[in-house]
């Protein structure tokens, strides 16, 4: 178990903000960045992770746009395609779940 930046995790200050506020308890991204038990700590407030899972784009659903602070599974796509130049939803792409809660 490691203590992580919470960059690592959540790229940028609005989902760590989200964090905090319990919009945002996961993150799917392009490669593992923690592992399970990993912490990280975010204006003195750590988190744990609790669960490091490979997936696909086509495994995810509504429930999991709204882990991620979207209202649902087209809004996080269209946040994808405006984050990454360049980026086609591919339903069989590989990407890694890094779901935490608050300790």
């Amino acid at each position: 178990m490691s203590e992580r930046e919470p960059s690592e995790l959540l790229p940028n200050e609005r989902m760590q903000t989200q964090a905090l506020e319990g919009d945002v308890t996961q993150i799917h991204r392009g490669n593992q960045y923690a592992d399970k038990g990993d912490t990280f700590t975010i204006d003195g407030t750590t988190f744990e992770v609790t669960d490091v899972r490979e997936r696909t784009l086509g495994d995810l659903t509504d429930e999991d746009a709204q882990a991620e602070g979207m209202d649902d599974l087209e809004a996080y796509k269209h946040v994808l395609e405006r984050a990454h130049e360049n980026f086609e939803w591919d339903d069989d792409s590989e990407v890694v779940l890094h779901r935490f809660e608050r300790q």
